[in-house]
């Protein structure tokens, strides 16, 4: 199957020989492709009640003793972290009623629409880990990073004027360790080793990475996650304890695979098209000496010794000639085989390389004929495809990327020796993101769990239209939100369904009975307490009412700034 994709142009090979890269070659974006999944769904939408009155919730909290404390000490400073108790972090989900009730209003909703000031925090990793053995410590590579980015971060709310104040970089203490995958918010023992604290880097964005991150021979496990412990250091809000962050799985494994994989295990170990990977060299198998292809903020490429970027790896149809020059190319699903024609594209700035071929290297010495799939922390080198001159290839002196020339073997054939600059390791990434927004100042209780929302399913027309939002992390007190509107009825089924009646389109916009144009809305979960996660799913009005028929999308998003396909 072909997907013509696009591109934005970039400036970023710097030669290194005698044979000049052309600076002009177009460059390739991503296109969000979804693929609609239809389901069934019997169950009628039922009005929600009151389970239980505030007054009988209040007095069987106080007669079981399990009313919290809001008086904690706080740090001095993040060098002296708090010692945190197991269940401070997550909110069980029968504890959502609990939660002061805090009603946001269509103004404050618009308010934070129109300005966004929301905070994420944004884990990005690797999708395996190699286990260290003995004493030798085989440290995450590339080191987990944990970003906080928003305009939130620097902007807080005066709870006694009900203003708006501007203030310095709060105060932010991060630590990270190894936890079970997918914990359940009702356990205390998800974390299963100490956490490190994480030496965050201020600037527009902050982050920090976890360079000494490693898993012990003692740990049999075959998937962990990483979580990431967010508190305040100063004594503004009422809790210091923001949350508890997790990564995505991530699969452990002793060492790269040197043997051909197979279609059995390929899901795991093997490298799909359109997926994001990243790039690092290691300078004679030093620690220090690792170097990552990253793109700066002036959207050039270079080796950087701090930061990562992740990059989609797509399969090019070889037949394509004109996608070398083009902005436009076709890419094709499969596994990533050597030979394989490819682009790389950055999955943050979308500036691309030129067209490669992903090569084997074994020792520093290509294989120009081997076809095999790429596997996790392989050794290659990438050649620069119908270049002027053969055998050129991607490489780095020191923070520079520039184009070498390989050197052709006497002694064997069908192999090209290079230097360690031009040999890359390739490992698959991913990443987990978290945004919230405290619409009615600070919150007293942790803000995770965050809602996820990943699909959208519409059952219905006219009045009676619902959808179903499917994800992870749902709980009984959430509402769903069309823009400035509340959904008349919020069901929650489980913590990974949820059903919400659609609002009449006359309650989306007063001034206007009926739509003539499509008119979109963005999908948001509000908290009792007040705080808004806003999804990536978007509701859209269409002229036309929907037929009986169910529609889906999929949130599938390749960028922190994608947003998923209308849905009519």
């Amino acid at each position: 199957m072909l997907t013509k994709v696009s591109a934005s142009p970039t400036n970023m090979i710097q030669n290194n020989s005698s044979c000049r890269i052309d600076s002009s070659m177009k460059n390739e974006s991503i296109v969000n492709n979804c693929h609609p999944i239809l389901k069934n769904h019997p169950k009628p939408l039922k009005r929600l009640i009151n389970k239980r009155q505030r007054l009988e919730r209040n007095i069987a909290t106080s007669s079981s003793g399990t009313t919290s404390s809001s008086s904690a000490v706080m740090p001095a400073s993040s060098e002296n972290p708090p010692i945190l108790p197991r269940d401070a972090f997550a909110i069980r989900n029968s504890d959502y009623d609990e939660l002061d009730h805090r009603p946001i209003s269509r103004a404050i909703m618009s308010a934070y629409l129109s300005t966004r000031r929301h905070r994420t925090v944004t884990i990005f990793h690797a999708k395996v880990a190699q286990k260290s053995y003995g004493n030798e410590k085989r440290f995450f590579c590339p080191p987990p990073c944990v970003y906080l980015s928003g305009d939130g971060w620097n902007f807080t709310i005066d709870r006694s004027s009900s203003s708006s104040l501007l203030n310095e970089q709060e105060r932010i203490c991060a630590m990270i360790g190894i936890s079970e995958p997918s914990y359940s918010n009702e356990s205390e023992n998800y974390l299963s080793n100490e956490m490190q604290t994480l030496l965050m880097e201020k600037g527009k964005i902050k982050y920090g990475s976890a360079k000494t991150l490693y898993i012990s021979d003692t740990d049999k496990r075959k998937y962990i996650n990483l979580s990431v412990k967010i508190l305040y250091t100063d004594d503004y809000h009422p809790n210091p304890y923001v949350g508890l962050f997790q990564s995505q799985k991530i699969k452990v494994i002793s060492k790269p695979s040197k043997k051909k994989q197979s279609i059995k295990n390929g899901e795991s170990v093997c490298i799909q098209s359109g997926t994001k990977i990243a790039l690092f060299n290691r300078l004679r198998s030093q620690n220090v000496s690792t170097r990552f292809l990253h793109v700066d903020e002036n959207k050039q490429f270079h080796a950087s010794a701090h930061e990562w970027g992740s990059f989609y790896i797509h399969l090019v149809d070889d037949d394509d000639e004109s996608s070398i020059e083009s902005n436009q190319f076709l890419v094709r699903e499969g596994f990533i085989q050597y030979g394989s024609t490819i682009k790389l594209v950055c999955a943050v700035t979308h500036q691309s390389l030129p067209s490669l071929i992903i090569r084997k290297v074994e020792k520093n010495r290509v294989l120009i004929d081997c076809d095999e799939p790429v596997s996790q922390l392989h050794k290659c080198a990438f050649e620069f495809k119908n270049h002027p001159s053969n055998y050129i290839y991607l490489s780095l002196v020191n923070e520079r990327i520039v184009a070498v020339a390989g050197k052709v073997c006497t002694s064997e054939r069908f192999r090209v020796d290079i230097n360690d600059a031009a040999c890359w390791t390739i490992i698959s990434t991913d990443k987990a993101e978290y945004t919230w927004f405290e619409a009615r100042g600070p919150v007293s209780s942790p803000i995770t769990p965050v809602p996820i929302a990943k699909n959208l399913v519409i059952d219905g027309g006219g009045t009676a239209a619902t959808i179903e939002l499917t994800g992870e992390n749902f709980t009984s007190g959430l509402s769903v939100w069309f823009g400035e509107t509340e959904s008349p009825c919020t069901e929650y089924r489980s913590n990974e369904t949820i059903i919400a009646e659609v609002p009449q389109f006359s309650s989306i916009i007063p001034t206007i009975s009926r739509t003539k144009r499509s008119i979109s809305t963005p999908i948001s979960f509000v908290r009792r307490d007040g705080v808004i996660y806003l999804t990536s799913l978007v509701f859209t009005y269409a002229p036309q009412p929907a037929g009986a028929q169910k529609t889906s999308i999929t949130n599938d998003i390749l960028s922190s700034t994608t947003e998923s396909d209308l849905c009519e």
